[in-house]
Parts: structure tokens; sequence; C-alpha cells
């Protein structure tokens, strides 16, 4: 559905007074505001094609009506998105679930609503109908030669379509592993896939980056073949300049700290990208800081800090993106609170002074250390966060306008109330 200009443009002036007063007074308490409103504004959130659906578990799926029922209304819901929270600039697509019939035309809609493509995803931890050969035990690490052979064969299918689309990178996520001790040869499994990744690396273009994504478990338990970010980054530096580890914020072990994993893989320029959600258990795939909201901010912390370091662009030399389920939420509602809590994140570590902390660190006065971080993480900066949005033409309140606007309703009412859209 459309939502005119007009339209958010009314709902942004019920709430200016109010707007105006909270950024004033931040305005005031926080030097080189413009800077930081450049960095907002520039600053964008890959949507994953996949994300615009219900979510579910192994026990049951509970469509919430009004679902995308092909990739153009993907665009459009991602186009919608953006339009609110000038934030969401980029879809990222999942292959098989969503193959362009028609390349062109897709990539031209983009471009209507604003969007370019990112990363493409590769899909080899499902069988898909018709296909040859089975994944049910790997597909890169397969025993199998032919299994591995069709692994690779739809990876660089991924990259051929990725192209056409403007795409420029390329996330490997493999479910391989074992359940049991003794069901594979660890060695074998590891070179198997290097092997793989190479032949697949081989066929990347020379603009395009390769993201090797881990995870510790799931849905093999014990052992995964990816299984942390020492083992991605072994295959990203056997690989080449060209391959990177991706970090999913669910992919760690309980109480990982996941800060220092971003500290290093940026220190050895091997930081890829993130694929944003939270949890409180394994891989929950909740809402970006919904539970651990300071683990998100020390995350943050150090990729401003590392990314300065290298004399990084913080939007564009990292690739940002959302990876969540959403199980009980209106999909749509639950990105605008992901993105928003991102952007808030960001503005906070942005907040932090780098000078007093290091003079902390080098004094190893470990309480004003802390006292650094935890006056940036308790600035209160969506005064901030809506000012970017707001000179970008979106809403203050992009979620509020969601549903003063009764959106999943006439979504509803135009696409039905049992579509179910492709994906998880």
């Amino acid at each position: 559905m459309q939502l005119e200009k007009y339209r958010i443009e009314e709902h942004n002036q019920t709430r200016m007074a109010a707007h105006q007063r909270a950024f004033s007074y931040i305005s005031g308490e926080v030097d080189g505001v413009d800077g930081i409103l450049e960095k907002l504004a520039a600053f964008q959130v890959a949507i994953p094609s996949w994300a615009l659906g219900t979510g579910g578990t192994r026990f049951g799926r509970f469509p919430a009506g009004g679902e995308p029922r092909n990739l153009e209304e993907k665009i459009e819901d991602i186009g919608l998105l953006h339009r609110l929270n000038q934030s969401s600039g980029a879809i990222s697509l999942h292959i098989p679930w969503d193959i362009p019939s028609n390349p062109s035309n897709i990539k031209a809609l983009a471009a209507q609503h604003g969007l370019r493509f990112d990363a493409m995803n590769s899909n080899t931890f499902q069988d898909q109908p018709g296909q040859a050969l089975s994944y049910k035990f790997g597909s890169l690490q397969h025993v199998d030669k032919g299994v591995r052979q069709q692994a690779i064969d739809h990876n660089i299918e991924v990259i051929r379509h990725g192209i056409e689309l403007g795409s420029e990178s390329l996330t490997v996520w493999l479910s391989d592993g074992s359940c049991f001790p003794g069901q594979l040869n660890f060695r074998k499994a590891f070179q198997h896939t290097l092997n793989g990744l190479q032949e697949i690396y081989a066929a990347l273009p020379d603009n395009w980056k390769m993201f090797v994504e881990y995870k510790a478990f799931e849905p093999n338990f014990y052992s995964t073949t990816v299984g942390d970010w020492g083992q991605s980054l072994l295959y990203a530096g056997k690989l080449g300049p060209k391959a990177y580890t991706l970090v999913d914020l669910g992919h760690h072990l309980p109480n990982a700290n996941i800060e220092q994993i971003v500290a290093l893989l940026l220190m050895e320029g091997k930081l890829g990208g993130f694929h944003f959600n939270d949890s409180k258990y394994g891989d929950d795939d909740l809402t970006v800081g919904s539970i651990k909201p300071y683990q998100l901010f020390l995350i943050f912390n150090e990729l401003v800090e590392g990314m300065d370091s290298r004399g990084m662009n913080h939007a564009t030399d990292l690739g940002w993106m959302i990876d969540a389920s959403h199980n009980v939420k209106d999909p749509l509602e639950d990105l605008l609170q992901s993105v928003e809590a991102i952007m808030i994140t960001y503005a906070q570590a942005l907040l932090t002074d780098r000078k007093k902390l290091v003079e902390a660190q080098q004094n190893n006065d470990v309480v004003t250390a802390q006292e650094v971080l935890q006056q940036a993480f308790r600035t209160d900066v969506r005064a901030l966060v809506a000012e970017s949005r707001l000179r970008s033409g979106g809403a203050l309140s992009p979620l509020g306008v969601y549903r003063a606007e009764k959106v999943r309703e006439k979504l509803i009412k135009e696409r039905g109330s049992k579509t179910v859209a492709t994906g998880l």
C-alpha cells in the first residue's frame, strides 16, 4: 500500500511541539549535534525479504494476515518502512524463497521505493521441491561430492541473481554439522567446506564480498562446521581479501562477549557485517534491543571506536541487516521497533566521550571508564533520532503513524487474511 507523504507530515505536526522541546534540550546537552544527525541520516539497515511475514517455531506458525504474496509486495512493504523511518533503504533477498522473475523490473520497483539490494543469501539448509540430492547430512561438508557440487552450484546461481539486481555481497550460512559423536570427521568436514567455499569465492565479481556466517548450534547440536567466529575467521583468511566474518547476535553460546569478538574482527580487518536481533537463551531472533539493550550498546561502542580507528565509513563499510522472527507481533511493527533500537543505540555510541574513556583506561580508572559508558547509554537520544528522520522526510513516530493509519488492517483488506509470506 501507499502512504502519502502529506499523511506523514500531518502526523508530524501533531507531535512537533513536544519534539522541538525534547530536541532543544538534547541539543544543549550534546556537542556536535549536526555531525551526529548527518551520521544517523546516512546509516541504513537492510530488511531481509523473509522478515515480512509472521515467524514461527517448529510447533506452529500463526500468520497475521495481509502478508506479502510475492517479491513485489515485499518490496512495497519495505518501501513503506523506509518511508516512515528513512533508515530502511535496503533489501536483502533469500534464494530460492525470492527469486526475481524479471530482475530489471524488480530492480526498477525497488528504486521507486528508494531501496537498493543488499547481500544475497543462499539456502543449503533446506531441500527444495524437485531438488536432486538431499542436504539431510550437510551441504558443503557432505561426504558425497555430488551433494557438495549441488550446494556450490546453488551459491553461484545466487551470485548471478545478485549481479542482475546490483547487489555486491553474498552471505553463506551453513547448517552443516553433526548431531552425534562419530557422525563425521571434523577435519574432513572442514576441508570439504573450505574447498566448496573456494569455488564459490572464485565466482565472485571483483567488487563483491563474501560473508561467512557462523552459529554455535542448531539444527545440529553436537558440532557445527562453522560454529564460532574463530572458525569463520579461519575460512575467511584462507579464502582471501574479499571474504569476511558475519556476526549474527543470536548465534553465540550463552554469555559470549560479542563486543570483544567485534573489536578483534575489526582489528583484523575481517568483520563484514551484522545480523541484528536479540535473545534470552539462544538464537531466539527477538526484537533488537528488547532483552539486552546494554549489550547492544557495548557492541556499538566497539563498532564506532574500531571503525574510527581504521578510518572506515560507518554507513557503507560494513553490512547492517536485521534477522529476526516475529512469532507474536505484526512483522512490520517489529521491524520498525528493531530499526529504532539500532538507531538509538548507534546515536548513544556516537555520544561516548572517547578522550575521557582513553584517559581512564590509561590510568586504570575502572570507575570512570564505567561512568563514561553508562553516561552515554543512559542519555535519552530519541529526539536526535527523530530529528534525523524529520530532516530526511520521515515520521517523528514511525510506529505511531503505522498504527494511526491502520496499515495492517488495510493490508489485510487488500491481500486477504490467509496470506503467508515465503520464509521461515
